[in-house]
């Protein structure tokens, strides 16, 4: 009845397009499926049950665009019963990260993992097992291609991945790190004239990343970080610096062939991702007051932009969002100038209609948490990763070290804006 095959983008891109757009990815109640369904049509209620509020994805015609910049990677389908009718999707690919540690003569600092993501399954065909055999399928396909580790990530309040993940299938709970997110105003944010910002080229910032996070002090910091930085879709990386250490900073920069040393002692650096181009988000099920305050404040601000009303944009249509990856900050000034980072970011976001947030994902225990500027209502305490041993070799079991047992080393988590 289930058959699991991998997708072909000529005759499957439809099929999928139109199960996708049927499933919510989160934030919402709704992770038991059927068992809402059942309860929604009981006829007997007293009171009308409370709607939650949903999120959906629009991949604007591509469906493998989360995994294609990996060597390897895979989307598998699933079809169910005679008339092979599309009910889920489940993609992954596989790259180098590191641990966070040193390398040594025995083990190295990379390990090749696999990222596993866009699980969907039809709302009108859970609870057949179809998920499973699609994790099953694809965790054997990264087995094959050398990957020792599986992890994925999702929502707290989703208790259907979570149970499926670490009791059906063996996952373990491994980090927790904090999505942050703040709106788009329609009015530009002021920067501090006292912090200098220079725009680095992927040469420089490449350098300068090399020195600032070895893989000693991150982990999941990709391998091919040149690649990233250099990407399309990252618009630059910013360097903020003291205003009164500019000039001298500007000329060591430039050759490439700087230490740490020829920083000034405060400093703030972070990259900046345009995923507008590559998916789009929608809130849906929002109570109509919502709708209407935040519409009204709109309307105000469009009428009297003046009054410098904290409107922000429609989110109950397609959006995009900018993403704040590689942040890192040091010295006593660093958290002032990482905000500054963060404000430029937000009004580079207010030229691109499409974008209604800027994002940042980083470790809890991560400094620069406390120096970016975020709503709470639109942000994430804890994004759940689940992490699962896909093989038994290799040196870290020769050697006894597991990755899954070690304690954590470092409280920096390098989030890979082309997965988000």
């Amino acid at each position: 009845m289930i058959r699991v095959r991998e997708f072909d983008v000529e005759t499957d891109l439809k099929a999928v397009e139109e199960m996708e757009s049927r499933c919510e990815v989160g934030p919402t109640d709704a992770g038991a499926g059927s068992n809402k369904k059942k309860k929604m049509m009981k006829k007997k209620k007293k009171k009308k049950k409370k709607r939650s509020m949903s999120l959906y994805v629009d991949l604007l015609g591509d469906p493998l665009c989360r995994v294609r910049h990996a060597p390897d990677h895979v989307m598998l389908v699933a079809e169910y019963g005679e008339k092979k009718e599309m009910v889920g999707v489940i993609r992954a690919c596989i790259k180098m990260v590191t641990r966070g540690r040193a390398a040594s003569s025995f083990l190295p600092a990379y390990v090749k993992i696999a990222y596993i993501l866009g699980l969907r399954v039809s709302p009108f065909h859970r609870r057949l097992g179809i998920a499973t055999k699609l994790v099953e399928r694809v965790e054997l396909w990264c087995a094959g291609r050398g990957a020792e580790y599986a992890y994925m990530a999702t929502d707290p309040a989703n208790s259907a991945s979570l149970n499926l993940f670490t009791r059906r299938l063996s996952y373990s709970r491994f980090r927790s790190p904090v999505l942050l997110a703040h709106p788009v105003h329609s009015h530009l944010l002021p920067l501090s004239p006292s912090a200098a910002v220079l725009r680095l080229p992927p040469s420089a910032a490449t350098a300068l990343y090399s020195r600032l996070l070895p893989p000693s002090a991150v982990e999941f910091l990709p391998s091919d970080l040149p690649a990233l930085l250099s990407h399309p879709l990252t618009l630059s990386t910013f360097l903020a610096i003291p205003s009164s250490s500019s000039s001298s900073a500007s000329s060591v920069i430039s050759t490439n062939a700087f230490s740490l040393s020829d920083l000034p002692s405060s400093f703030a650096i972070m990259s900046l991702w345009d995923s507008t181009r590559v998916l789009r988000l929608r809130v849906a099920g929002a109570p109509t007051a919502a709708r209407a305050a935040l519409a009204l404040l709109r309307a105000v601000d469009a009428r009297a932009p003046w009054m410098r009303v904290p409107s922000i944009r429609d989110i109950f249509r397609p959006f995009g969002v900018y993403i704040m990856y590689g942040l890192h900050m040091a010295g006593p000034e660093g958290p002032r100038l990482m905000r500054s980072l963060c404000r430029l970011a937000h009004n580079a976001a207010v030229a691109d209609e499409n974008c209604a947030a800027v994002v940042a994902e980083l470790g809890r225990g991560d400094p620069v948490r406390a120096a970016v500027p975020h709503w709470k209502r639109f942000s994430c305490e804890e994004d759940v990763w689940c992490m699962k041993r896909l093989s038994a070799g290799g040196d870290d079991a020769i050697h006894g070290d597991d990755w899954l047992a070690s304690p954590a080393t470092t409280d920096v988590i390098f989030v890979d804006p082309r997965e988000f």
